[in-house]
Order: structure tokens, then C-alpha cells, then sequence
């Protein structure tokens, strides 16, 4: 890859070193079912935007990736970038795909971003294979700094499992957290993610920088416990 795209504040990219924290922390999730779900067969990510994760899922096996996401200029981007993912113009909730389509769904940091939260999980169990697998993360609402304008809704575990369970049996239930590095950071200097968003990345202090610079996918552990005190929230289902 050669290019990304412009930051806006709706969706994270890599190669920027200043969003890379937030880059890790998404990318972490993705790592995380590709080690554990070793993807096969159809493979959808459902707001795929800027392709990093719908390329590491055709990487790990998958059969076909398919990135589906609303936005023109982000689909030209993951055409550029990925040309092996085959990409998808389309409404979230109403995706136009047969039934029974998928394999494995993902969506991951993406319906916060929605409105109609209820008939994207519809949707979902709609194109999902019986005997598929969804996939989905949202940010932690307890834990998450508010003011994402982007962010419809903004969920607690309870109320996240709450939204699938009509038409998904919940296998994992799990929370993403720091790892010793960043937890031994934050001990010292105080919240990571707060320090960001305190001021602009030119006025970071240095030990600020070189955490950021330096943070990975390897900082972040995905478990289940206390969902409550995780960063971003991940459950795993299969239609009932």
C-alpha cells in the first residue's frame, strides 16, 4: 500500500504515526479473529472502511472478502490497495445481497456510526449463513471519551447484547484491554487516550510521541471478565 486516506475523524487508517494508537487498537481486533476463527469461505466486512482488516481476513484464508461500506472515495482507495478484496457499495442495513450469502461477517467499530442498529443486526442474520459466524466490536460507552459526533449510539455491554440477541445465540462475549506496556505507561503518565485528545499531536510531549509511535496490535489483549471496565466491546454469534 502507497497511499491512505485523509483522516476525518470517522474512521482510523495505518501509516499515520499520530493515529496509530487507534490504528493498533482496531487492528488488534482483527488479529484477533484471524487467530481465532482462522476465516474461510464468504467473508463480508460490513464498513470495511479503509481495508486494512478486510485484507487481513483474505490473507488468513478466507475464499472471498467482500468490503462493503457507502462512501466513493474509500471504496476508490480499497480498490487501489487492496485489489484482491472485492468491493461493494452499499446501505449497511439494506445490503442488497441474497440470503444466506456469508460464511463469516464482520463489522467491527462500526455500528456505533449507525442509526438504525436494530435493522443492521436484522440485515446480518438475513445474508449470514446458517451456520455462520458474526463477528462485531463497538466501543466501550463506560470507557469511551464522549463527543464522537460521528457516533449515533454509543453502547454498554448489556445494551450491545441486548441488540443481537433477537436473532443471534452469543458464543464470546469479550472486552479489549491495555497489556502491561501501556497499563505501566498509563501508571506513571496518567490515560493514554486522554493524553490525545488534550491537545493536537504537535504539542505532545515526547514521551506521549514515542508511546503512540511505538504502540502495536501486541499491546492490546482481547478476554473476556469484566466487560465493563474494557476499552471496545466484541461478541461472537451465530443466528438462532
Amino acid at each position: 500500500m502507497t497511499e491512505t486516506l485523509p483522516l476525518t475523524g470517522e474512521r482510523t487508517a495505518p501509516g499515520i504515526w499520530h493515529e496509530n494508537y487507534w490504528f493498533a487498537r482496531h487492528d488488534a481486533a482483527y488479529r484477533w479473529i484471524t487467530a481465532q476463527l482462522s476465516p474461510t469461505g464468504r467473508v463480508l466486512d460490513a464498513g470495511c472502511g479503509e481495508g486494512y482488516g478486510a485484507e487481513l481476513l483474505r490473507l488468513a484464508g478466507a475464499d472471498s472478502v467482500t468490503g462493503l461500506d457507502y462512501e466513493d472515495t474509500t471504496l476508490r482507495h480499497v480498490r487501489r490497495a487492496y485489489p484482491q478484496v472485492n468491493v461493494v457499495r452499499g446501505n449497511l442495513v439494506q445490503t442488497g445481497f441474497a440470503d444466506a450469502t456469508f460464511d463469516l461477517i464482520t463489522s467491527l467499530q462500526t455500528i456505533e456510526h449507525l442509526w438504525e442498529q436494530p435493522r443492521f443486526v436484522t440485515e446480518c442474520a438475513r445474508i449470514l449463513d446458517p451456520a455462520g459466524t458474526l463477528v462485531l466490536s463497538t466501543p466501550n460507552r463506560l470507557t469511551f471519551p464522549s463527543g464522537n459526533w460521528y457516533h449515533t449510539r454509543e453502547l454498554t455491554a448489556a445494551e450491545f447484547t441486548e441488540l443481537l440477541e433477537p436473532h443471534f445465540e452469543i458464543t464470546h462475549a469479550l472486552g479489549l484491554h491495555h497489556r502491561n506496556r501501556l497499563r505501566t505507561w498509563e501508571a506513571q503518565y496518567g490515560s493514554c487516550v486522554d493524553a490525545q485528545l488534550a491537545t493536537g499531536y504537535d504539542a505532545w510531549d515526547d514521551n506521549l510521541t514515542e508511546l503512540v509511535r511505538s504502540t502495536t496490535h501486541e499491546d492490546f489483549v482481547i478476554r473476556p471478565g469484566n466487560l465493563d471496565d474494557s476499552l471496545d466491546l466484541v461478541l461472537v454469534a451465530h443466528p438462532r
